[in-house]
């Protein structure tokens, strides 16, 4: 197409195979619910069908996550949504390595279980923990470092919270730092995190006293802990291979979203660019349970509700940038994914 300036996006995460816990899920459900927001209405606002949501998965893709955030804060007009689900979390929240961190006799071991074992409930991002002198310092890395502000102040809240509870009583306040921006009103950030929260850093992070780490854990049942910890492990080591397994389709994905604008998006030239036979490729995708075809239907899908959202761009743009020949060839497949056209799909997302 002549004169098109338009750049795909980039629609895969930081992190490979990232996924959302459920029981994590939860708490932004709930906060949208409770200010009037549907389940259909805040899935479709986030490129998702509308019974994503309903009943949920086991586990959610992490990017899906990442957009229900955004979508929630856009639906109900709250400049702290992010804040507001941290504030909702619980035990469950954090499902089996939440259960881990109750039968812990300290929090040091709250945040060496933290690290090892916080994937099981999501892949958003990893913690760190330094300590230098009588000064800790726990950091928190996301895996979507282009996400709103409101992926990290959920997940800073959730510890905040969490910890209070697990401690029994407010613990003393962290200096808290954040790379973006201060939002107009920080209020909410210094009710809940205290007077010292700092914005604009290079890490999202939390200092603190080192000798909180000997802290003990209030009616910490330490008999379960071995018991936890194996079940746990056996989890992790599960996630791994599953993971291990899902390899092959993001990184099919990944070749297909490159070259859907070239129209190189072929299973010969992907097979190619991973260094395999097309047989070899076909025979690990349907290992993982799945086939070319659908892995590069799903990529285009993802893609094309990603694009709808662009008012800038034309449906014969968003056709080229598919790879497929012509508008109509596009609206078609549209259709046959999403049982509605592409043109009704950007009207559904307006009027959100």
């Amino acid at each position: 197409m002549q004169g098109l300036r338009k750049e795909p996006v980039d629609a895969t995460p930081t992190r490979s195979n990232g996924r959302v816990a459920a029981a994590y899920v939860q708490p932004l459900l709930e906060v949208a619910a409770a200010h009037g927001i549907t389940l259909p209405s805040l899935a479709v606002a986030a490129g998702l069908s509308t019974q994503a949501l309903s009943p949920l998965p086991d586990t959610l893709d992490a990017d899906a996550y990442v957009r229900l955030l955004d979508a929630g804060a856009a639906l109900t007009q709250l400049p702290h949504f992010g804040l507001m689900v941290g504030e909702r979390v619980k035990l469950g929240t954090y499902s089996v390595y939440g259960l881990i961190l109750l039968s812990c006799r300290d929090f040091g071991e709250v945040l060496r279980q933290t690290l090892r074992f916080e994937s099981l409930a999501h892949d958003l991002g990893h913690s760190t923990l330094q300590i230098t002198g009588d000064i800790a310092e726990y950091q928190w890395h996301s895996h979507y470092p282009h996400a709103s502000r409101h992926l990290a102040e959920s997940v800073f809240a959730g510890v905040r919270v969490f910890s209070n509870w697990l401690a029994g009583r407010e613990l003393p306040a962290a200096q808290l730092t954040f790379t973006h921006a201060a939002p107009q009103d920080c209020s909410e950030h210094l009710r809940i995190f205290g007077p010292d929260v700092r914005f604009g850093a290079a890490a999202h992070s939390a200092r603190f006293d080192a000798a909180l780490l000997g802290l003990p854990v209030p009616n910490a049942d330490v008999g379960l802990y071995p018991v936890l910890q194996q079940h746990a492990e056996a989890l992790l080591k599960e996630k791994m291979r599953v993971n291990a397994e899902a390899d092959i389709v993001t990184q099919v994905r990944t070749r297909i979203a490159n070259n859907l604008s070239h129209d190189r998006a072929r299973l010969a030239t992907v097979a190619q660019e991973l260094n395999q036979s097309t047989r070899t490729m076909q025979r690990k995708l349907s290992e993982a349970g799945t086939s070319f075809q659908q892995v590069l239907d799903q990529t285009r899908k993802a893609l094309a509700q990603t694009y709808l959202r662009q008012r800038d761009l034309s449906l014969s743009d968003i056709a080229f940038l598919l790879g497929f020949q012509d508008q109509s060839a596009f609206s078609h497949a549209f259709k046959e994914w999403t049982r509605e056209s592409p043109g009704n799909y950007r009207e559904k997302i307006a009027r959100n």
